[in-house]
């Protein structure tokens, strides 16, 4: 079995985060969430992280009930 070694030099946390929290933005799931939300204005000013943050915890929230 092939394995797959990364330095951190390669691949920081920080750019790992990014670029899942622009496909999780970018994904059908989080643009109905924020439709059902009338969050697509973002009337409350949230940044992405927040954005992105919230949609997972509720996402979450309603899988693990």
């Amino acid at each position: 079995m092939a394995s797959i070694s990364l330095s951190h030099s390669q691949f920081s946390e920080d750019a790992i985060w990014d670029g899942l929290k622009q496909a999780i933005s970018h994904s059908s799931g989080f643009q109905r969430w924020l439709a059902e939300r009338a969050l697509t204005h973002n009337p409350e000013g949230l940044n992405l992280e927040q954005l992105v943050s919230r949609y997972l915890r509720e996402t979450l929230e309603t899988l693990a009930y």
